[in-house]
């Protein structure tokens, strides 16, 4: 991977925060170890045994000796700042940390499930000084974040009611070409949402489910909303046969509309959506999984990559300290500009109709992407601090 392309903090590696800057957790796992440096990581002992500190890549060989499980970071102990971290770490079970230490001051950081945080011996380690850790992020940092979605999300909601509305009146006054035409608007007012990651509950099926999995397919009575609309729209339905899952589409929303108010978000899930919003494109829109008929797979892409950035932008005051964001903002833009080449006079070009080289492009900058935003997720989660 060229140097521009090369992720600026690394990424979760089950459960293991990877900081490419100071420590590099190059692979943590739950077992097959071999050979390494043991270190004891239960509250009688957290930190010991680590005998052997130097700068470079090396293995530690976290073992927990407590009867409860524990998560083990490794830390600044001035700062309390993450370099590399292990959830779950079970009892009498041992887990592999392969961390590259730069020069400075480290300490183990063990919190068994049900007890108190305990900070192991520090250790210094001679050498260059290696970059920064991570500084923990608590659900303080994150709240300005999580209402200003929230705010977002309630002015869409709105918009998507009224554009909702337009298709169904369309579709009641069984005129199916207007009906068509407004229902790539609903739909992207949709889709710019970030309906990721659990946002919406049960009604992100109701309202924009695919058929997949379910026993009669396309016929099957659960499958409703945009989806559904879609498939009879463009694929010679009656106006008479789809009033129904038009009514039904506009009842949902409208639900939702009520309902919303009393969702709870996870503040960590913030940082989980700003990278499955577009996970979710990789596997739907770009494969073509999710398309109806439309042919408009490339606009909800678009509307996703809208929605992603609707995640992340009241995230910044708590990234950028924590992370370079160069990287993601340079991928947004690239990948805006390539789905939006493919919008010309008023039509998205369709998936089987792109070129192979414009299909290869839009294929390589989403995924790019999607890899830069793994690590959001990471810096983002809400961690334990006492």
């Amino acid at each position: 991977m060229d140097d521009d392309r090369a992720l600026p903090w690394g990424r979760l590696l089950g459960g293991c925060l990877c900081a490419v800057l100071g420590v590099s957790l190059a692979a943590c796992s739950g077992g097959g170890h071999r050979g390494g440096t043991a270190v004891q990581a239960d509250r009688a002992h957290c930190g010991r045994g680590w005998d052997d500190p130097h700068a470079g890549t090396q293995t530690l060989l976290v073992h927990n000796a407590d009867s409860a499980a524990a998560e083990v970071d490794l830390i600044d102990p001035s700062s309390g700042a993450i370099y590399a971290e292990l959830e779950g770490v079970g009892p009498g079970t041992t887990r592999t940390m392969r961390v590259t230490l730069g020069g400075g001051t480290y300490a183990f950081w063990c919190f068994p499930e049900g007890g108190h945080p305990v900070t192991g011996p520090k250790v210094k380690v001679s050498g260059p000084a290696g970059g920064p850790a991570v500084r923990p992020v608590t659900q303080n940092d994150l709240f300005p974040a999580l209402r200003s979605y929230r705010a977002y999300v309630t002015k869409g909601l709105g918009v998507l009611r009224d554009r909702v509305d337009a298709l169904r009146g369309a579709v009641r006054s069984g005129d199916l070409d207007a009906a068509r035409a407004k229902w790539l608007p609903a739909h992207l007012a949709y889709e710019r949402l970030g309906a990721a990651y659990g946002t919406f509950g049960d009604y992100a099926d109701k309202i924009d489910g695919r058929p997949a999995g379910l026993p009669d397919g396309v016929d099957d009575p659960g499958f409703t909303g945009f989806r559904r609309v879609e498939h009879g729209l463009w694929h010679g339905a009656s106006a008479a046969s789809l009033r129904r899952p038009a009514d039904r589409l506009a009842g949902d929303v409208r639900a939702l509309i009520a309902d919303f108010p009393r969702e709870q978000i996870d503040p960590s899930d913030l940082g989980l959506r700003a990278h499955e919003i577009l996970e979710n494109t990789v596997q739907f829109e770009l494969t073509g999984k999710g398309d109806q008929g439309s042919g408009t797979a490339l606009a909800t892409a678009s509307a996703n990559l809208e929605g992603t950035r609707a995640v992340l932008d009241p995230m910044r005051p708590v990234l950028k300290p924590r992370m370079d964001l160069s990287g993601i903002d340079s991928g947004l833009d690239r990948t805006s500009r390539l789905l939006e080449a493919q919008h010309r006079h008023g039509k998205w070009t369709p998936l089987d109709e792109l070129s192979t080289t414009d299909r290869e492009r839009i294929n390589g900058a989403v995924g790019d992407l999607v890899e830069r935003l793994a690590p959001v997720a990471t810096v983002a989660a809400v961690r334990r601090t006492s």
